[in-house]
């Protein structure tokens, strides 16, 4: 039996998070798109090769990523996914512990590999 759209987003949203964790250039590539366009937290709106150069240097380390409130839309050949996330690491040498939430649109790709097209993140204020 095939395996469900939100199924196989959820196991690239898996494989992008260790992939994060480890810093690992080569899974990124693999999951990120060519075209990708992420605004990130600071309002910045950075392509696949800024993100890769980001883990390539060090200047982003992450220490734990935490997922919760995850939400998939599905929507053929495209997904919607809405995530929450406890971050922490180090920027450019400084530690931070962050509360974000990143939406990111995939898309299913010809050799049938899920990409990650476009992104945003916003930083959740306490409350």
């Amino acid at each position: 039996m095939l395996e469900s759209v939100d199924s196989q987003v959820e196991a690239a949203e898996e494989q992008l998070r260790l992939a994060m964790l480890a810093s690992d250039v080569e899974s990124l590539d693999a999951l990120i798109s060519p075209c990708l366009v992420f605004t990130t937290h600071f309002g910045s709106v950075i392509s696949k090769q800024d993100d890769l150069e980001i883990h390539r240097s060090g200047a982003l380390k992450f220490q734990a990523i935490e997922l919760s409130e995850r939400k998939v839309l599905a929507l053929g050949r495209v997904a919607y996914v809405a995530v929450r996330a406890r971050l922490s690491g180090t920027w450019g040498g400084s530690p931070f512990c962050d509360d974000v939430r990143f939406s990111r649109v995939w898309q299913l790709f010809e050799n049938r590999d899920w990409k990650v097209v476009a992104g945003q993140a916003t930083v959740v204020q306490a409350q």
